[in-house]
């Protein structure tokens, strides 16, 4: 059986004090939406639904070129759950479907590969991935039964002083039979605070059916911040830059100080390659093996440094010009 994925992109950049939509703003080069595509294009999803709405003209010009992509506008606001109908033309009766968040860069196709075999494991109709914080604040809670059984995801804004105190939450990563979600989708009702439809929802409704509904706790803390503040996006930006450090060492390049060493994604580098101090690297740029960079050197994007290269300064030793 296939499976899809629905990204939901529709709100506005408000406390981003932003006209440019939110998926759109860069995290290490490459916008927002372009790391949840990416994930579940790892966890083998064949088509992803995006559901736009302010701003859609921008985002569809900037990922128009990705024929996975089908585009569903969501012209009002209602909340999750009517982002998610929004879609129901297209989705197929079989199969299973990823919904997830627009705004959380630092999902990992890993972790939807983890939740997809324990969703069909556990021959589960509907599966969270969940985190546990030490700080919940803002986040829906788990609710379980005495047995450890999922019960609820409780909104912060409907939860009482004992729900709050749950630590284990729920980041925006469902897995759902496709059949099972068009049928929760069609009972789902606003009743709380907020009068909105809640996506959340469909696993309670699941539960009272009769449907087993599972909940992984499979996300790290660090995979858990998404944006909705420019002081959000700073510090996903941080944690995406030492993942990139990471696996760059990880594969035999020596980055001398990651404090003043800027990286941004999709930039290959070769073994051997050292990065001075006070260097920066574009996305998408391609470095050969047995180089030095820098210090104080800057490598544009879509640029092609030569094996064995040495740039410091302002050298212009690199030829740019590379397709996006």
């Amino acid at each position: 059986m296939s499976t899809s994925a629905i990204i939901l992109a529709a709100g506005k950049s408000t406390r981003m004090k932003s006209v440019r939509p939110k998926p759109l703003h860069e995290v290490c080069g490459r916008p927002i939406l372009h790391y949840v595509l990416q994930a579940c294009y790892e966890a083998g999803c064949e088509r992803v639904m995006v559901v736009i709405g302010h701003g859609k003209d921008e985002i569809m010009a900037a990922f128009g070129h990705d024929q996975r992509i089908t585009w569903v506008e969501q012209t009002e606001q209602l909340g999750t759950g009517h982002a998610c109908r929004m879609c129901e033309s297209h989705l197929k009766k079989q199969g299973d479907v990823f919904i997830l968040a627009g705004d959380g860069p630092l999902i990992r196709g890993q972790v939807l590969q983890t939740l997809l075999q324990a969703h069909h494991d556990e021959r589960a109709a509907a599966s969270m991935a969940t985190a546990v914080l030490d700080n919940p604040f803002g986040y829906g809670r788990i609710v379980r039964d005495a047995d450890g059984e999922f019960v609820a995801i409780v909104e912060e804004t409907d939860a009482t002083d004992e729900q709050r105190a749950i630590h284990e939450v729920f980041p925006s990563y469902y897995c759902i039979k496709n059949d099972v979600l068009l049928q929760m989708l069609s009972q789902l009702q606003p009743n709380n605070k907020k009068g909105e439809y809640y996506l959340t929802d469909v696993y309670a409704l699941a539960r009272q059916a009769g449907k087993k509904v599972l909940a992984v706790q499979a996300v790290s803390a660090d995979d858990v911040l998404s944006i909705n503040t420019r002081q959000q996006l700073a510090e996903v930006d941080l944690i995406m830059q030492a993942r990139i450090h990471r696996a760059l060492r990880d594969s035999g390049v020596s980055i001398v100080d990651s404090d003043t060493v800027y990286i941004e994604a999709d930039a290959s580098i070769g073994v051997d390659t050292v990065i001075q101090p006070f260097s920066f690297v574009g996305c998408s740029s391609r470095i050969g093996s047995n180089c030095v960079i820098g210090p104080f050197a800057a490598i544009p994007r879509h640029s092609i440094v030569p094996e064995g290269s040495t740039i410091a300064g302002s050298m212009p030793a690199v030829t740019t010009g590379l397709g996006r």
